[in-house]
């Protein structure tokens, strides 16, 4: 079988991650259930991240998609405004989002084979890995896959197709990406009838005019058809409603194909290159787990603040613990704006929420791990973020805020 080389081509026994929890999320005050989640959101780099997660899930993950930076060496912003203009990029607020550049294409090779190494070693037996790419190297990646799970592992190429303004003038447009569906053995999940589609209106009519269309094979034409192995979904524009700013988002329209073919209730779903959180999201909202990873503060900030309008409780795990300012009264900070927070016996109140992007609270702080009872995010497009979070309180409150900015804050007081 052909096999890609390239320069220093490895795969080593990388160090695991010392992950620390620092919060436990609840979403929407459910409270404390007894039970550990099962559920983790984690931040560093993947690659360790994946090498902590063998002992406990090696061969136990039921599906992987996987939507790695692209080749494009290019470096992506995440938009923080509201209500600007599209057409004029200049004035947009942005903040950093995350690095696709290289030293060359043997390094982005070594890059993604590694880290494709260890997600087959997490993938059970019967599961399914999603890659995503395009035409940067979506090619080179195909035989990496070959190489990791045998030739015989590709289940679907498939092509997402879109539509867009483009500065080609060249050539035609670039308006596809590839994602590789590959098993890692016969049994594999695949649930046809959780993907089915109506047919086309002009199919339906053919059938019903003439006893010889489809060559006397009449389909099943109430119950729809799988869909084909091209995908025409919409990017998240900037008025979608599902729109969060992070870029290279992904819809999840996208995700919930691939999730509700490829898995099933109760199955451990995972995306080791988040990003905006839209796999966890769609898991947790059709009844998986979910195991989702990424190096950058803002993927991570932006995947917690979405899961935050599930049902679905998490862990928040970080390699290092984050950068945060502290304080046991009310914040006053350089540009004179504070936070003035109120308590009751049944809320807690945050009376100016000028550049909060996301806050929440621990209702009976006991200092080790943060306890997220309830949280309130700001809308991406437009509205106000909650101010009242609706919970009992106890003897010591933490609260945590997190600008737009991305500037974290804690505040502890004392009932």
């Amino acid at each position: 079988m052909p096999e890609l080389t390239w320069p220093g081509k490895r795969l080593t026994e990388s160090t695991p991650a010392s992950l620390i929890t620092e919060a436990v999320v609840f979403p929407r005050g459910q409270g404390y259930p007894s039970d550990q989640p099962r559920n983790r959101l984690l931040q560093g780099d993947n690659l360790a991240v994946m090498r902590s997660l063998l002992p406990e899930y090696e061969g136990r993950v039921d599906l992987i998609y996987a939507d790695p930076p692209f080749f494009t060496n290019r470096k992506f912003h995440a938009r923080i405004g509201r209500g600007e203009d599209s057409r004029k990029p200049e004035q947009w607020k942005l903040a950093e989002g995350y690095q696709d550049n290289w030293d060359g294409l043997d390094a982005y090779l070594q890059f993604l084979y590694e880290r494709l190494a260890l997600m087959t070693r997490l993938l059970a037996p019967n599961g399914t890995l999603y890659l995503h790419l395009d035409w940067h190297a979506d090619s080179y990646a195909r035989v990496i896959l070959d190489e990791l799970l045998g030739p015989d592992s590709l289940l679907n190429e498939i092509i997402w197709t879109y539509h867009g303004p483009s500065p080609i003038r060249t050539a035609f447009n670039r308006k596809h990406d590839t994602i590789l569906a590959c098993v890692k053995g016969p049994k594999y999940t695949f649930n046809a009838d959780a993907v089915r589609e109506p047919y086309n209106p002009s199919t339906v009519k053919t059938f019903a005019s003439s006893s010889k269309a489809g060559f006397g094979k009449i389909p099943n034409l109430a119950r729809g058809k799988v869909p084909e192995d091209w995908w025409y979904i919409p990017v998240v524009a900037r008025l979608h409603n599902e729109r969060t700013g992070y870029p290279t988002q992904k819809p999840e329209a996208l995700l919930e194909r691939i999730i509700l073919a490829s898995s099933n209730p109760g199955d451990m779903v995972a995306d080791f290159f988040c990003g905006s959180g839209t796999t966890p999201l769609v898991a947790a909202r059709t009844g998986r787990r979910f195991l989702a990873a990424d190096e950058t503060f803002r993927a991570i900030h932006t995947t917690r603040k979405r899961l935050a309008e599930t049902d679905a409780s998490f862990t928040l795990e970080r390699v290092s613990a984050p950068s945060m300012h502290f304080a046991s009264t009310t914040i006053r900070r350089a540009s004179e704006t504070t936070f003035d927070l109120r308590l009751s016996d049944e809320s807690i109140h945050l009376g100016n929420s000028a550049d909060v992007d996301y806050w929440e609270a621990d209702p009976d702080w006991h200092g080790k791990t943060f306890l997220s009872a309830d949280q309130a995010a700001r809308p991406a497009r437009r509205g106000e973020i909650r101010r009242e979070l609706n919970i009992k309180v106890g003897r010591r409150v933490c609260v945590r805020l997190v600008t737009v900015k991305g500037q974290r804050f804690q505040v502890e007081l004392n009932v």
